[in-house]
């Protein structure tokens, strides 16, 4: 039959495929689909992400953070025995705190909370790019929890105010800080509210509210919008709440600046008269939330030479609309003596605009010219500010010391390196830049390129300080 040879064939064929270790060729796998372009909403948080980060790039570096060291007194003696070391006062506790704040002017000036600076002995203000600066204190003002500090230094990045009165409810805003000593903290959240007073936290109070994050050391910091601009300077939490922060209006912190950088103070401008809400048992003088009703005018104030009497409804200041009694206070807390206040008002159902001067509170002195500056230090024989003597053995022997030479700081020069580094009188170096000192001339030789490192005993604890010409370390 024909078929056969074509079978044998066949399987010759087979067995030459099957001994040479070829294979038949698998079925091609099937094209996996091309990808999806992602639908337009992700492409909407993209964005926005890129936008939170670049705000952040551009605004942490304006953002300081700050180590303060506050000083307890206690009863402790450090030297019992008659003369110089005789009876000194009450040995001080270093306690030690942190905040956050805001670098407005290149030539260092930032603004942070008063309550992060208050009593503090010594401002340690640590730079985005590394560097630590001495800060001081040029004024605060505690009535809204403000302060501006000081340091000396150039050319450095700042943030720049937007206007607060402007911040919309629902808006994106970064909270930046140092939370728990956490540097260059972001968290993000929106603006909950605005104009939030009545709190009872401060005297005066002009909030923006956030659910940002904001936590111990936060304070200080900046809440920004979402161009980089400074709405307000974070300032407490609620804490029995969660997402419920505020930041004093950048409105609020631009005056309380204003004020301290050209007095060294804060003077509010008084007017003589308090308001109360209009709630419906008040109806007969206007309607619910429509302005605030006058229910004080003290005698010979500007309130009343402005002819304000009690019954009178503030539904404006300055075009500005009045609901409550918080929007006056907000909106007069940041009027100077001496300025004029267009009110508008009702009295019996007719309107009327009223022109206010503010006045000086009476006893209350006028404001100086301009801050005192600091007396300029005495350098000494170390350049530091400090002058020194040999420690007697005998009161070594009663600190435990058993090194002889050991020398005690006996004055500190006010704003000299040595006092923005927290040294007192009474103070022991024990060691100069990591060498025993065996008497003043190894604390002079240390110090003669303008920088050292003391190892320094107080009371029974002791800790390395460096110190350096200039302000910095």
């Amino acid at each position: 039959m024909r078929w056969r040879p074509l079978l044998s064939a066949s399987l010759a064929l087979t067995f030459a495929l099957a001994s040479s270790g070829a294979q038949p060729r698998p079925p091609a796998p099937p094209r996996a689909p091309p990808p999806r372009a992602p639908p337009p909403a992700v492409d909407s948080a993209i964005n926005l992400g890129l936008v939170f980060s670049e705000v952040a790039s551009r605004t942490l570096p304006a953002v300081v953070t700050l180590y303060v060291e506050f000083t307890r007194r206690t009863d402790v003696m450090l030297y019992n025995a008659p003369g110089f070391w005789g009876a000194p006062p009450e040995e001080p506790q270093r306690r030690h705190g942190s905040g956050s704040g805001v670098l407005i002017r290149e030539d260092g000036v930032i603004v942070t909370n008063h309550h992060v600076v208050e009593g503090a002995t010594r401002i340690q203000v640590h730079l985005r790019d590394g560097r630590t600066f001495a800060g001081r204190v040029l004024g605060s003002d505690p009535s809204a929890d403000l302060a501006v500090v000081k340091i000396e230094a150039r050319s450095l990045p700042t943030a720049g105010f937007a206007d607060s009165d402007a911040a919309r409810v629902g808006e994106w805003v970064l909270a930046i800080g140092a939370p728990f000593g956490l540097e260059a903290t972001v968290t993000h959240g929106v603006v909950s509210a605005t104009g939030r007073g009545g709190l009872g936290m401060n005297e005066v109070e002009d909030y923006l509210q956030t659910d940002a994050s904001i936590n111990p050391g936060n304070s200080g910091g900046a809440l920004v919008n979402i161009r980089g601009e400074v709405l307000g300077i974070n300032t407490m939490v609620v804490g029995r709440g969660q997402g419920i922060g505020f930041a004093v209006s950048s409105r609020l912190v631009q005056q309380v600046v204003r004020q301290v950088l050209a007095t060294g103070r804060v003077t509010r401008g008084w007017t003589g008269l308090d308001t109360q809400d209009l709630t419906p048992d008040l109806a007969s003088f206007g309607a619910a939330g429509s302005g605030a009703l006058v229910s004080v005018v003290l005698p010979d104030s500007p309130a009343a030479a402005a002819g304000l009497r009690p019954s009178d409804v503030i539904v404006s200041v300055d075009g500005r609309a009045v609901h409550g009694r918080n929007d006056i206070a907000r909106l007069m807390a940041t009027r100077a003596p001496g300025e004029r206040i267009v009110l508008g008002t009702l009295r019996e159902g007719q309107a009327r605009d009223v022109t206010l001067t503010t006045r000086l509170r009476p006893g209350e002195s006028p404001p100086p010219a301009a801050p005192p500056p600091p007396p300029p230090p005495t350098p000494g024989p170390t350049g530091f500010g400090i002058t020194i003597d040999t420690l007697p053995p005998a009161y070594a022997a009663r600190l435990g010391l058993q090194s002889d030479g050991a020398v005690v700081i006996m004055g500190v020069q006010r704003g000299g390196a040595a006092d923005q580094a927290g040294l007192r009188p009474g103070d022991v170096i024990l060691e100069a830049d990591r060498r025993p000192v065996r008497g003043t001339d190894d604390v002079v030789a240390a110090a003669r390129d303008g920088r050292a490192v003391f190892l320094v005993r107080r009371g029974a604890s002791q800790e390395y300080v460096g110190l350096a010409i200039g302000n910095t370390q």
